[in-house]
Protein backbone atom coordinates (compact mmCIF):
# COMPACT_ATOMS: atom_id res chain seq x y z
CA UNK A 1 0.00 0.00 0.00
CA UNK A 2 1.37 3.36 -1.47
CA UNK A 3 -0.24 6.63 1.12
CA UNK A 4 1.28 9.39 0.80
CA UNK A 5 0.82 12.71 2.78
CA UNK A 6 0.74 15.53 1.33
CA UNK A 7 1.40 19.16 3.52
CA UNK A 8 1.78 22.10 1.12
CA UNK A 9 2.35 23.66 -2.64
CA UNK A 10 5.13 22.19 -3.00
CA UNK A 11 4.41 18.48 -2.43
CA UNK A 12 1.49 18.72 -4.89
CA UNK A 13 3.16 20.50 -7.32
CA UNK A 14 6.04 17.67 -7.53
CA UNK A 15 2.96 14.90 -7.81
CA UNK A 16 1.65 17.35 -10.83
CA UNK A 17 4.66 17.07 -12.51
CA UNK A 18 5.00 13.47 -12.85
CA UNK A 19 2.16 13.84 -15.43
CA UNK A 20 0.30 10.63 -14.06
CA UNK A 21 -3.29 10.44 -12.94
CA UNK A 22 -3.50 11.38 -9.02
CA UNK A 23 -6.02 9.86 -6.59
CA UNK A 24 -5.86 12.21 -3.71
CA UNK A 25 -8.30 12.63 -0.10
CA UNK A 26 -8.89 15.92 1.23
CA UNK A 27 -9.21 14.21 5.12
CA UNK A 28 -10.85 16.07 8.26
CA UNK A 29 -9.17 14.44 11.60
CA UNK A 30 -11.77 15.92 13.75
CA UNK A 31 -14.91 14.07 11.83
CA UNK A 32 -15.88 11.00 12.22
CA UNK A 33 -17.69 10.49 8.66
CA UNK A 34 -14.27 11.47 7.27
CA UNK A 35 -12.62 8.97 9.83
CA UNK A 36 -14.66 6.32 8.06
CA UNK A 37 -14.01 7.15 4.89
CA UNK A 38 -10.35 7.05 5.67
CA UNK A 39 -10.54 3.85 6.82
CA UNK A 40 -12.36 2.99 3.48
CA UNK A 41 -9.94 4.76 1.74
CA UNK A 42 -7.04 2.62 3.29
CA UNK A 43 -8.56 -0.39 2.27
CA UNK A 44 -9.04 1.01 -1.28
CA UNK A 45 -5.14 1.66 -1.25
CA UNK A 46 -4.33 -1.90 0.37
CA UNK A 47 -6.71 -3.94 -2.83
CA UNK A 48 -4.55 -1.58 -5.22
CA UNK A 49 -1.01 -1.77 -4.33
CA UNK A 50 -0.21 -1.10 -7.88
CA UNK A 51 -1.23 2.89 -7.11
CA UNK A 52 -0.04 5.88 -5.67
CA UNK A 53 -2.40 7.38 -3.47
CA UNK A 54 -2.28 10.86 -2.16
CA UNK A 55 -3.61 12.61 0.86
CA UNK A 56 -3.99 15.57 3.00
CA UNK A 57 -5.41 16.86 6.83
CA UNK A 58 -7.44 19.32 5.97
CA UNK A 59 -6.57 20.61 9.37
CA UNK A 60 -2.40 20.90 9.01
CA UNK A 61 -3.13 21.59 5.43
CA UNK A 62 -5.59 24.25 4.63
CA UNK A 63 -3.81 26.13 2.22
CA UNK A 64 -2.87 23.28 -0.08
CA UNK A 65 -6.87 22.20 0.36
CA UNK A 66 -7.94 25.13 -0.79
CA UNK A 67 -5.57 25.45 -3.86
CA UNK A 68 -6.35 22.15 -4.85
CA UNK A 69 -10.34 23.32 -4.88
CA UNK A 70 -9.26 26.57 -6.67
CA UNK A 71 -7.20 24.65 -9.28
CA UNK A 72 -9.91 21.96 -9.83
CA UNK A 73 -12.73 23.87 -9.58
CA UNK A 74 -14.31 21.40 -7.37
CA UNK A 75 -15.73 22.44 -3.86
CA UNK A 76 -14.15 22.03 -1.24
CA UNK A 77 -15.38 19.19 1.14
CA UNK A 78 -13.97 16.67 3.41
CA UNK A 79 -13.91 14.00 3.59
CA UNK A 80 -13.70 14.41 -0.23
CA UNK A 81 -11.57 12.42 -3.14
CA UNK A 82 -10.39 13.49 -6.50
CA UNK A 83 -9.31 11.73 -9.57
CA UNK A 84 -7.18 13.58 -11.72
CA UNK A 85 -5.76 12.81 -15.25
CA UNK A 86 -3.95 15.69 -17.36
CA UNK A 87 -4.55 18.13 -14.67
CA UNK A 88 -8.49 17.64 -15.32
CA UNK A 89 -10.98 16.12 -12.63
CA UNK A 90 -12.19 12.42 -14.03
CA UNK A 91 -14.19 11.92 -10.82
CA UNK A 92 -14.88 13.19 -7.35
CA UNK A 93 -16.96 12.30 -5.08
CA UNK A 94 -17.11 12.95 -0.92
CA UNK A 95 -18.56 12.01 2.87
CA UNK A 96 -20.45 8.47 2.82
CA UNK A 97 -20.07 8.35 -1.08
CA UNK A 98 -16.27 7.34 -0.14
CA UNK A 99 -16.20 3.47 0.06
CA UNK A 100 -14.01 0.88 -1.21
CA UNK A 101 -16.41 -0.50 -3.67
CA UNK A 102 -16.77 2.96 -5.53
CA UNK A 103 -13.40 3.85 -5.39
CA UNK A 104 -12.56 1.11 -7.20
CA UNK A 105 -15.57 1.55 -9.49
CA UNK A 106 -13.88 4.91 -10.52
CA UNK A 107 -10.71 3.37 -10.56
CA UNK A 108 -11.58 0.80 -13.44
CA UNK A 109 -13.67 4.16 -15.16
CA UNK A 110 -11.01 6.26 -15.17
CA UNK A 111 -7.92 4.41 -15.97
CA UNK A 112 -6.19 5.37 -19.43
Amino acid sequence: MSLIQLQNEQDWNLVKEQKKRIIIMKNSTTCPVSHEAFKEYQKFASDNEEETLYYLNVQDSRPLSNLIAEQTGVKHESPQVLILANDTVVWHDSHWNITNKKLTQANEKTKA
